[in-house]
């Protein structure tokens, strides 16, 4: 979450409460906005105390993201009462006003609440006042507020309720509310995830290295089983990890690649071919460098490993570079690790699944036909899928194919669905909220069982039953499960243990992840590009391009993921390393390479 560059400064802004408080408030007003005065009465309500003596208040104008005659006059005129030391009754005035507003209309107001209008005309048409005017906006957009009035606390946008309660945690801000918001700014920080998942890689080789190896071993080994009566199923702890929650993940990866079919990037062909031909690229040059060490090898059953693409890392490093980043570029690296993970989905299934089992595949067959038949009789309901889905899980496990698939094609039985008409739902929630207000017997009106049950339909209307699922999910995925993952898959042991970095295996998978990986996407782009079948992005040069294919080398996940399928023994050790080395190697390349590009 961005923070504002221009704290408070009393010498300049038009304040109310102590300027020592403890709580330092921005409210960026637009007197245009419909709800600016409801806005004004929740925070009368819930910091009436605290503007006394704990917090400062101060005001500002909003963002505008269009030429606007009547933000323009209501502004300049809050402005100009303002260099009269009488911001408040201008503020006050502006917000009781109802209907359109004309330029005597302020004047009036200058004269009810006794300033010197002569010099409130002067102020109104001065450019120090739309200097004034112009600063606040662009501190505003800097901030990350949208166009209308918003509020930020102690320097970070107010994303809560609009209620008194919620404004005055938020002003008071209790211990709960702080770790609250704490964990809220970092997952919704880019790079959050990658971070999560170096957390993990680092305590699980730190674990094994300091002498906490054999704990190590068995808490990975540690034997886990349910069962119902006599009948049980048991895994290791590391297995429940690399079969069971990886599902999860696979699902989310799988509801990501089918909307991006569906109604994204890769929805529409022109849009999609240069991703989809740099994935291509990406997944194959990787894939025959590793062949190439490996031929008439036993390891070269391996040469899935390199082909895959971290995106949590790719896309937390891109965040991380920040304006030096054209969003063509972002959108190209989204699209093209999305396909890459399809691929990568594909050659698990297919190379890296154990012998096959007919009976427990042709009844995984039967539960994948029935959620099929529920997506085709539109049954949008997410709980009969994620049932179905643990049914599937399960034969799919049993049949010998790797269990994680049941993921994805749960992840394409859920039904798709064209997004909901967001003014009906705007309409439908202001006329239930209209009602409630009008038969409310008590004061504050709270919300009947019903409108809120039809609330909840409207606003579940809007996305499709994936978004809603990844939604619910992704939290746990990014900070639970793959770290998880890369805790229980990266503790190597270094002392003692063999790295030969001249092993075929060792050689193909770094060969193929740092110079593999950007040589297929560049040069598959570059002759799609030349020879006339696409175009460049707009803002994008061919050194990003190169940046990005080398950022394109982090493996990380999904290579450790084929790396455990296709190993084991020692081997599987060497090659996770090497996956590692070549991830950090390929990181710092890429970033490199993007950090002395132009900014955007």
């Amino acid at each position: 979450m961005r923070r504002t560059d221009s704290p408070i400064d009393p010498s300049r802004d038009f304040t109310a409460g102590s300027v020592n408080g403890r709580s330092k408030l921005v409210w960026y007003v637009d007197y245009t906005f419909n709800y600016t005065s409801v806005v004004r009465d929740i925070m009368r309500a819930a910091a009436q105390d605290l503007y006394q003596d704990q917090a400062v208040v101060a005001f500002r104008q909003a963002p505008c993201a269009n030429q606007s005659d009547q933000r323009d006059l209501t502004a300049r005129a809050a402005v100009a009462a303002g260099w009269q030391g009488n911001y408040l009754d201008m503020h006050s005035a502006l917000l009781e006003h109802s209907g359109e507003i004309e330029k005597q209309d302020v004047e009036r107001m200058a004269q009810e609440i006794g300033l010197d209008v002569k010099r409130f005309r002067a102020d109104f048409r001065s450019d120090e006042t739309w200097d004034r005017v112009t600063q606040d906006r662009a501190a505003a957009k800097k901030a990350g507020l949208e166009d209308h009035s918003g509020l930020i606390i102690d320097g970070r946008i107010y994303q809560g309720a609009w209620d008194e309660a919620s404004l005055m945690e938020a002003l008071e801000k209790p211990l709960g509310h702080r770790i609250m918001r704490a964990g809220a700014e970092f997952q919704n920080w880019a790079a959050s995830a990658g971070m999560a998942l170096i957390l993990a890689t680092f305590s699980a080789l730190i674990m094994v290295n300091v002498g906490f190896d054999a704990a190590y071993e068995r808490l990975r080994d540690l034997i886990i089983s349910i069962g119902i009566g006599e009948a049980t199923f048991a895994l290791s702890a590391q297995a429940w990890v690399n079969d069971g929650l990886m599902a999860v993940f696979f699902l989310l990866v799988g509801i990501e690649i089918k909307r991006e079919f569906v109604d994204g990037e890769l929805s529409e062909l022109s849009k999609a071919s240069l991703p989809l031909l740099g994935a291509i690229g990406g997944m194959a040059a990787p894939a025959l460098i590793y062949l190439a060490f490996n031929w008439d090898h036993p390891s070269a059953h391996g040469w899935g490993v390199p082909m895959a693409t971290d995106i949590a890392f790719t896309l937390g490093i891109l965040a991380l570079l920040g304006d030096r980043i054209p969003p063509a570029l972002k959108v190209f690296i989204t699209a093209l690790a999305i396909a890459d993970d399809l691929g990568a989905i594909l050659v698990i299934a297919v190379f890296y699944s154990e012998g096959i089992n007919a009976e427990p595949l042709l009844i995984a067959g039967g539960g994948f036909a029935t959620m099929l038949v529920m997506n085709r009789v539109k049954v949008y309901a997410r709980a009969p899928y994620l049932i179905l889905g643990v049914v599937l899980w399960f034969f799919v496990h049993e049949s010998g194919l790797h269990a994680t698939l049941a993921g994805v094609l749960t992840a394409a039985a859920i039904p798709s669905r064209r997004t909901g008409n967001i003014a009906g739902a705007a309409a439908q929630t202001s006329a239930l909220f209209d009602r409630e207000l009008r038969v409310a017997k008590t004061s504050p009106a709270t919300v009947s069982s019903r409108s809120l049950h039809l609330l909840q339909q409207a606003l579940d209307r809007l996305r499709e039953p994936g978004y809603h699922l990844q939604h619910a999910l992704e939290g746990w995925s990014n900070f639970l499960i793959l770290p998880l993952f890369a805790f229980f898959n990266t503790g190597i042991v270094f002392y003692g243990k063999s790295f030969d970095v001249t092993t075929p295996e060792v050689l193909g998978v770094m060969a193929g992840l740092i110079i593999g990986k950007p040589l297929g996407i560049v040069f598959i782009c570059w002759l799609a590009v030349k020879t006339g079948i696409v175009d460049l992005p707009s803002g994008m040069t061919w050194r990003h391009m190169i940046g990005g294919g080398c950022l394109a080398g982090i493996g990380f996940t999904m290579s450790i993921f084929i790396a455990t399928a296709a190993f084991d023994g020692a081997a599987v050790n060497s090659v996770k390393l090497a996956v590692l080395i070549a991830s950090v190697i390929a990181a710092t390349i890429g970033a490199l390479i993007l950090r002395s590009s132009e900014p955007d």
